[in-house]
């Protein structure tokens, strides 16, 4: 960090940009309700804005106050996450949406350490909400405040190593404007996702581009710095729609895996694709004496997660006779109701595709 540009600059720049020229408009930007504003920052949990914002809507319509989310039955909650993927969050949404209800009487903890407490809020969540609900000096340190300090700093320690967290925590709470914290993170945060984006920075229109280390250096494609690439698992999901009378057999996942709680077909994962032949030689079809007058394979689809690949591959089944399953508890749904199944995302989109829904 050699030739530091002077912090007072950043931060009297940055609140003059965010007071005369950040047009960004959402609707949790200014919400004074704790409630909207622990929401919001659930939802935008690895969610960029505007995937959260039509989420952030339709949980506010449905559930309006802590207290109606608290009351929700669960299918309800999920099948309104439904899409935005990472599905442990909504679980410990409704926990800590029950706890302050049934433990704290309604009323959201007012300090940064109490809101630490909470089921599913880490340091950054923290720190949002102390500072936009209750404007308390803390400054939030997302990938946006990552990328900002990094480029106009120099910083090329990477940002998700323990001496990075600690380099850049340290720097965005000396920068922090604690007259009006609230203003001075969504001015930071509003920066990183408008004009100091990842890719194709627009530099020409950013107020702090006069003493940035990264635009004078041309090193804007290269800051910030990982440490590491993310290894990514493959994993070969084929499943079977077992169909009797225009009913199709389902049931909840559970166990720490991915889409707990959510609910899929009849499920065989193996470490590769399985064709459709191979598929009807499965112990499966022989252990649940399964009898169907036709299988075809349907199409497959290709989903990337944050540490995981999964590919898809669906085949319908129709039934002759109906079985009794016994690998899992499950149930048999009409297929006109299948829209208010909470499903994930990927077979929301099959079932979409195939009329279902």
């Amino acid at each position: 960090m050699n030739n530091v540009p002077n912090k007072h600059f950043f931060t009297k720049q940055l609140t003059a940009w965010h007071a005369t020229e950040n047009n960004r408009n959402l609707p949790w930007k200014n919400e004074p309700e704790p409630y909207k504003i622990w929401l919001s920052e659930v939802i935008l949990q690895q969610t960029r804005a505007l995937q959260g914002l039509p989420y952030y809507l339709r949980f506010v319509d449905a559930f309006p106050t802590v207290k109606d989310l608290a009351a929700a039955k669960d299918e309800d909650a999920f099948r309104l996450w439904q899409g935005l993927g990472y599905y442990n969050r909504c679980k410990n949404m409704l926990a800590t949406a029950r706890y302050i209800t049934n433990e704290l009487k309604g009323k959201f903890p007012t300090t940064y350490d109490t809101l630490l407490q909470l089921k599913g809020i880490g340091p950054y969540t923290a720190s949002a909400i102390a500072s936009f609900a209750f404007g308390l000096p803390h400054a939030v340190v997302d990938g946006n405040v990552y990328r900002v300090l990094s480029r106009y700093f120099g910083i090329d320690t990477p940002f998700d190593t323990t001496e990075g967290k600690n380099i850049f925590s340290t720097l965005a709470h000396e920068l922090l404007e604690t007259k009006d914290s609230a203003a001075y993170n969504q001015a930071i945060m509003d920066l990183g996702a408008t004009v100091c984006t990842p890719g194709k920075p627009l530099c020409d229109q950013c107020p702090l581009q006069k003493k940035c280390f990264a635009f004078d250096r041309g090193l804007t494609d290269l800051l910030p710095v990982r440490s590491k690439k993310l290894k990514i698992r493959k994993r070969y999901f084929h499943y079977l729609l077992l169909l009797w009378n225009n009913t199709l057999w389902i049931h909840k996942r559970n166990g720490n895996d991915i889409w707990e709680n959510l609910y899929e077909p009849l499920l065989i994962e193996d470490t590769e694709p399985i064709d459709l032949e191979k598929l009807i030689q499965c112990s499966f079809f022989k252990d649940n004496d399964i009898k169907y007058s036709s299988i075809t394979y349907s199409g497959s689809y290709c989903q990337r997660l944050t540490h995981q690949q999964i590919e898809t591959r669906f085949f319908i089944v129709t039934l002759s006779k109906k079985p009794k399953i016994h690998l899992h508890d499950g149930l048999w749904v009409k297929t006109s109701e299948l829209g208010k199944t909470a499903f994930p995302k990927t077979l929301v989109s099959f079932l979409e595709n195939n009329l279902y829904f």
